[in-house]
Formats: C-alpha cells, sequence, structure tokens
C-alpha cells in the first residue's frame, strides 16, 4: 500500500512559507516542506489539504492562528448541514480547509487533528480513482464520479470533482502549475492530471 511521506509547496518566497507553516502550527504529523517556484499559476490550484477537527473549537483554533500568521479567509468558518468548517488560503497559494463533522462542542478539547487529507480535484474522478487503483493504492471508500477516498497512512489521499472542490475554495478554476508534489513510498509517477509524486521514503 502506498503511504504518503511528505508534501512539498512550491512557493515565490520559501522563507515567508516556512515561517508561516511555523507560525500557523497545524500540528500535521508529515513533513510539509518548502520550495522556490515562479511556475506560472492562477486561481485554484486543483488540490486543498484539508484537517478534520474533533469539534468546531479546533475549527476556530486552527483557523485563528493561520489568519494571526498572515492567511486570507476564503470561506469564514460556520456551521452547515453536514457540520462545522472553514477555509483560508496561505500566503503561498495553498488552499487549507478545516471540518468538523459536529455543530457544536461535546467537551473539553485534547486534541485538533483527527485526520490530515491531501484532496485533490480531477477533472474527471473515475479516470482518476482508476489510475490510482492500477498503480497499487487501495480504495477506502468511493461514491461514484463523485468522491473517492485512499487509505495512504498517517495522510489520506482523496478526490472530489474538481467543480465541487472549486466551489468550497470560493476561487475559480485556475491554470498553470499545482505548485505542489506529493512524496511516498513507491515509483514516482504523474496522474492525469498532472499531479506528481515522488519516490520519498521519509
Amino acid at each position: 500500500m502506498p503511504t504518503i511521506t511528505s508534501l512539498t509547496i512550491e512557493a515565490d518566497d520559501p522563507a515567508a512559507a516556512e515561517k508561516f507553516y511555523t507560525d500557523a502550527a497545524f500540528g500535521v504529523a508529515l513533513p510539509i516542506r518548502v520550495e522556490q517556484s515562479s511556475a506560472p499559476t492562477t486561481g485554484f490550484r486543483g488540490f486543498t489539504l484539508s484537517i478534520v477537527t474533533p469539534q468546531p473549537s479546533a475549527v476556530d483554533a486552527l483557523m485563528g492562528r493561520a489568519l494571526a500568521a498572515g492567511a486570507v479567509a476564503l470561506k469564514p468558518a460556520k456551521k452547515s448541514l453536514w457540520g462545522y468548517g472553514g477555509s483560508v488560503q496561505a500566503p503561498d497559494g495553498t488552499v487549507w480547509t478545516f471540518a468538523s463533522s459536529k455543530r457544536k462542542d461535546s467537551g473539553p478539547l485534547d486534541h485538533e487533528v483527527e485526520q490530515f487529507v491531501v484532496q485533490l480535484g480531477p477533472a474527471d474522478v473515475g479516470a482518476s480513482k482508476k489510475f490510482y487503483v492500477e498503480n497499487g493504492f487501495a480504495v477506502a471508500r468511493s461514491y461514484g464520479s463523485r468522491y473517492a477516498e485512499f487509505d495512504t497512512g498517517t495522510a489520506t489521499l482523496a478526490l472530489t470533482r474538481q467543480a465541487n472542490l472549486a466551489k468550497v475554495t470560493g476561487l475559480s478554476v485556475g491554470t498553470g502549475s499545482h505548485r505542489v508534489r506529493i512524496g511516498f513510498d513507491a515509483d514516482s509517477l504523474t496522474d492525469p492530471d498532472g499531479f506528481v509524486w515522488t519516490t520519498n521514503a521519509g
């Protein structure tokens, strides 16, 4: 089973991006690396990094730190039919979403992160799912052509229809580089939507 081992975010200003992730202190148990890149990119880059939390107070805490560190609010945290959540855009352009399936706190908060999800927005979820299955990824959940989730260790890989994922961010579908590379413990590959996976055992 391929396991996600790191994420490399490409930024115009790596030093500023690294400072943001240090100050935001998301508590994700996965190395987040930053590298210099000026690759052309516009609008929504086709992916989000998503933190699932045990209750709304964790969403508020994480979003508050992100905003204080320099992120821009895309969707302020609020209640919805499915729970509570919101999204921000980091100074480097990466979109982070925070969500809880609960609409109100149930007690004291002893941890903030339940699940970390690398969520890609392919043009065709079915075709992308087929690609990943053929490359050894194990499907954990799947809902037709709308959504698929894979068991990839500390970080979960999820596929959500591109238009739906863009709607969550409030950004228009962009063009150009995704400006992210996913490190994992298998042979390097590039998926049908141009997301690059690189061999990285740690």
